[in-house]
């Protein structure tokens, strides 16, 4: 690699301002950096217990065969029997649902809510509807009646078992996830090279180059997946999602209820309202709900493709329907919330939507792996190709009006790359001492290439040469240039962080509508605002403890 000093009017101020994307990149790359590092494990948690929820649904089936099925037989108890032999084993409950077997081999579920319960579970008996054996009774969670082993890994994906304390971590998880991944994507598309580059990963050598185009390829591909699963995500969070149910109410995106008459006087019971509906072409499975101020509902709960949520009012004195709702006349937001819920699950498709949330949250589990070894590997010697930090110059003397250094690359990775690198720690003079081997003027490679990116190329041993300049060229006696491996507080350089004061290089018709912007996000998202505003803190604490160094 052949290195230049310029010592013209070029030197003295360094390189042009950037503009356009190469002046927003480096405030990006700070970004995705910070919120790679701190959010990163929260991701890693979220993404391996949402991979073990999605296989929740064969896991019950093999946990709870018995409660589930039965062997088949033909005919079967009428439902108001089935019920009543549910109540004498929970005489303190109050039924507020039951779900007829949907086939032969399955049980019928009658769904109470009982004291002691914590919130949003219920207490289910599982009878045999052919003989009215009750086969159990369990705890089950949510409107997906999901059995013990299931709630306790929704419950741990959601709130790690804390509470409402613990649903942070999954809100932040999701408030950053749409912003690591539209940042990290911008990143990798804005480099310059190969489409074949952009999309496949290197199998080069060993070392973080590779591990970047790990990263970077691969987030590309989930990118879709992610932000998929950021947005349906937020809809389940403490405080976002309370902000979304509201937007969806004023908007008028929620879901619709099924209309009902005033109920007449009497009941004709379960059995009579499910045959009702069955005859006006409700199948199943359905949840049959018993009157409250109006009368039965009976609604689909299949949540699968195509979806099953249509949904029937029926009269409990006369048995007659009396108002039906059909999927089909939900409104687009209604339906793309059901679907995406569902999706979000790894209900909706199936067995190959379970796989695709596999591959997503093993994918991102690489990614971030990717990420933290990327930041161990920065600027460590012989390892990185992207690495800054303390550079000294040995065995000669460089002239005191050098301020920028300029590097060629010769060959390897760097080859026909060029960039700018600025001596820092100067003495008075801008001179080194006389004596050779001992120069130390040390500088941090922390400007913008020269038509290229912003930083992230390594500066491996060269040789100092003159370049021509309004004074001509000056002897340099054979001058060095190496990286020491240390940072500038002299510290090693694992996790350094990208260039700060990255903002001030953005233009003011730009930077302006970006923070209003980003506080309005904060606004809506709360966590997510909080949360960027304990990440600045942490980079102004940063930058003190630099400048004290200094």
């Amino acid at each position: 690699m052949a290195i230049g000093i310029g010592i013209g009017e070029e030197s003295r101020t360094g390189p042009a301002p950037a503009t356009g994307w190469a002046a927003i990149r480096p405030l990006v790359l700070r970004l995705h950096f910070y919120a790679g590092v701190f959010v990163g494990p929260f991701l890693l948690v979220a993404a391996l217990t949402g991979i073990a929820y999605v296989w929740t649904p064969q896991l019950e089936q093999a946990v709870y065969s018995h409660e589930l099925h039965v062997p088949a037989a033909a005919g079967a108890l009428p439902l108001d029997r089935q019920v009543l032999v549910a109540r004498g084993r929970v005489p303190d409950g109050k039924i507020i649902g039951l779900r007829p077997a949907p086939s032969a081999t399955d049980t019928t579920q009658v769904i109470f809510d009982r004291p002691g319960l914590a919130p949003s579970y219920r207490y289910t008996v599982f009878v045999n509807p052919h003989d009215g054996e009750v086969r159990g009774a369990l705890e089950t969670y949510g409107s997906g009646q999901a059995l013990p082993v299931r709630g306790w890994i929704d419950t741990l994906h959601r709130n790690l078992h804390l509470g409402d304390f613990g649903r942070l971590y999954s809100e932040l998880a999701a408030s950053w996830l749409w912003v690591i991944t539209l940042a990290g994507a911008a990143l990798w598309l804005g480099r310059r090279r190969r489409l074949r580059a952009v999309l496949l990963p290197s199998a080069g050598k060993p070392g973080r180059a590779r591990l970047r185009s790990w990263h970077g390829s691969t987030g590309l591909w989930i990118a879709a997946g992610l932000l998929f699963l950021s947005a349906t995500g937020l809809t389940w969070s403490l405080h976002a999602g309370a902000n979304i149910t509201d937007l969806r109410s004023s908007l008028d995106w929620t879901t619709p209820s099924v209309p009902a008459g005033a109920p007449s006087p009497g009941d004709v019971g379960w059995q009579a309202v499910r045959d009702a509906t069955a005859r006006a072409g409700l199948s199943d499975p359905v949840e049959i709900r018993p009157p409250s101020d109006g009368g039965y509902v009976v609604q689909q709960v299949g949540r699968g493709w195509p979806s099953r949520q249509d949904s029937m009012a029926v009269d409990p004195g006369t048995g007659k329907i009396t108002g039906t709702l059909r999927f089909a006349d939900y409104p687009l937001a209604a339906k793309l919330s059901r679907w995406g819920i569902d999706a979000h699950m790894g209900l909706l498709f199936g067995v190959a939507n379970q796989v695709v949330l596999t591959v997503l949250g093993v994918a991102l589990t690489g990614v971030v792996a990717w990420g933290y070894r990327m930041w161990w590997l920065r600027g460590r010697p012989g390892r990185s190709s992207g690495g800054r930090g303390r550079l000294r110059a040995e065995s000669g003397r460089l002239p005191g009006s050098v301020e920028w250094v300029r590097w060629r690359g010769g060959r390897g990775r760097s080859a026909g790359r060029a960039g700018w690198v600025r001596l820092r720690g100067r003495s008075e003079s801008g001179r080194s001492p006389e004596r050779t081997g001992s120069v130390r003027d040390e500088g941090r490679a922390e400007s913008l290439l020269m038509g290229g990116e912003a930083g992230g190329v390594g500066l491996p041993s060269g040789r100092l040469s003159t370049s021509g300049a309004a004074s001509g060229p000056m002897p340099l006696e054979g001058a060095r240039l190496r990286d020491s491996g240390k940072s500038p507080d002299g510290r090693g350089r694992f996790g350094r962080m990208p260039v700060r004061g990255a903002w001030r290089r953005i233009p003011g018709r730009v930077l302006a509508p970006v923070l209003v912007g980003v506080a309005a996000v904060g606004w809506f998202l709360p966590v997510f605002g909080v949360s960027l505003l304990g990440f600045l803190a942490v980079d102004c604490l940063l930058g003190l403890r630099r400048a004290a160094a200094r």
